[in-house]
């Protein structure tokens, strides 16, 4: 049985800009760019893209932002307590929606 996602298809993200080459380059300056050490470090960055992987659910980031977390030195230490404040930002997000939902309901007041 195939899994749906592979992690082989990774390494073929660049075919994702065989049909629009000019914006693909384009993304890609960008997303290298936003990587490059500035204020943050690479590293802090890399664990700032696990983070934010975990909380899109995108496995293939998830793969390659580990990776990238182990080589800047960091351990399953470091991406557990990312991965943990990451899953409590989203619970949160999702809990706030709640005076959504109390703002819908106290309009109906039935």
């Amino acid at each position: 049985m195939s899994d749906y996602y592979n992690a082989q298809d990774l390494a073929r993200f660049g075919e994702v800009g065989d049909s629009c080459p000019d914006l693909f380059r384009k993304f890609m300056t960008w997303y290298q760019a936003s990587l490059e050490p500035g204020v943050l470090t690479k590293r802090e960055k890399v664990l700032i893209g696990l983070a934010v992987a975990h909380a899109t659910q995108c496995p293939y980031c998830i793969d390659a932002y580990t990776k990238s977390c182990l080589e800047e030195g960091m351990g399953m230490e470091h991406i557990t307590e990312a991965v943990h404040v990451a899953s409590a930002i989203k619970g949160g997000a999702t809990l706030i929606h709640a005076i959504q939902a109390k703002n819908a309901a106290d309009k109906v007041s039935l």
